[in-house]
């Protein structure tokens, strides 16, 4: 399995602690298992479970969704953090700061136009302009940081990242 993102690990302790935690496209549950270890209540949202069917316990709701085509998240409560990696859908970036309570940190990590170079993702569709997370969540949220350019782990790729907060 791959290991968490080191983006994620190196802002989750911004999370409040214990709070419930949104995965969303969770794949096959990298960062749920983290978010565990850690003492999270997880929400893991994809439209493909099958790599978290370990994960049967009650800090941990799993729920198989096409976030594409249901258009949006189902209806779920309120979240004191919210993990995205390596997942772009913009029509989504509204409900993401909706479902974020006040107080609450959002982790956004994925490909970025230059990714091209190195493969997948190539199609300008699922490739964030420079500069589009902040574009997009700066006027509701308060950043706390900001990323973007290429780095080398787990892969070579060109990403974006940002981590913010709703305010209280």
């Amino acid at each position: 399995m791959t290991a968490a993102s080191p983006w994620v690990r190196d802002h989750l302790a911004l999370v409040p602690s214990g709070g419930h935690v949104l995965d969303l496209a969770c794949g096959s549950g990298r960062h749920l298992r983290l978010l565990l270890e850690k003492g999270f209540q997880v929400t893991g949202v994809d439209r493909d479970l099958s790599g978290c069917t370990d994960l049967t316990r009650s800090d941990c709701h799993l729920l198989e969704a096409d976030l594409e085509t249901e258009q949006g998240l189902p209806d779920l409560p309120g979240f004191h953090g919210i993990i995205v990696t390596n997942y772009l859908y913009r029509p989504l970036f509204p409900t993401l700061v909706e479902h974020l309570l006040p107080g609450g940190i959002l982790i956004y990590e994925t490909f970025m136009a230059g990714n091209e170079q190195f493969g997948r993702p190539s199609n300008p569709d699922y490739l964030l302009l420079p500069g589009e997370l902040k574009q997009v969540f700066l006027p509701q949220l308060e950043l706390i940081s900001f990323r973007e350019g290429e780095v080398s782990l787990p892969k070579q790729a060109v990403t974006q990242s940002i981590v913010c907060r709703k305010p209280a």
